[in-house]
């Protein structure tokens, strides 16, 4: 029995070690792609969250739309993902921050998918590489992964307060589901 016991544990372990020797080979990389996977699916669970009624809310007049918001981060997604990579990013249909609330999930939702994809495809022995920015600048890929991962924070922020102003929870204020069973 005891002999099953540390087979089962270091087949459970095996995985982990892998895991945790690439975070070390790639720090920043790993790191990115784990926070844009945290935000795919925090983002996406806001925007859902929202009713579609409500996609045109602007908490001021000189702030986006949630809708607006929403399309903003698919686009610019697209944008930095694929200057950050050099993958081109798939073209999408043409929306606007008006278009159908279910478009502008898919197209948030199509847009982790692609950065998934082409950050999958960059470990770290190439930070120092120049990539294209806004306005025809070039940064460090360390740099622009830096910005991605601030500009995804900075958008749900954004998710979030709008949600509370409409007197929704963002995803990440609500309680936790119990598993069944009352555990």
């Amino acid at each position: 029995m005891k002999k099953l016991w540390v087979a089962a544990l270091a087949a459970a372990l095996v995985p982990a070690v892998s895991l945790g020797a690439k975070q070390a080979a790639n720090p920043v990389t790993t790191a990115v792609r784990g926070i844009v996977a945290q935000h795919a699916r925090i983002m996406a669970a806001a925007a859902e969250e929202m009713p579609a009624a409500e996609y045109g809310f602007k908490p001021t007049p000189e702030q986006r739309s949630f809708g607006e918001i929403v399309l903003h981060v698919a686009q610019s997604n697209a944008f930095l993902c694929s200057g950050i990579t050099g993958e081109k990013a798939p073209m999408g249909p043409k929306l606007t921050a008006s278009s159908p609330k279910d478009e502008l999930i898919k197209a948030m939702k199509d847009s982790f998918t692609f950065c998934d994809t082409a950050l999958g495809k960059i470990d770290d022995s190439s930070l120092t590489t120049e990539v294209p920015w806004f306005g025809g600048h070039k940064i460090s890929r360390a740099a622009a992964l830096v910005n991605l991962a601030g500009d995804l924070f900075d958008h749900y922020g954004q998710q979030a307060m709008y949600l509370r102003l409409k007197g929704h929870l963002p995803p990440t204020a609500q309680p936790r589901k119990k598993p069944m069973g009352g555990r």
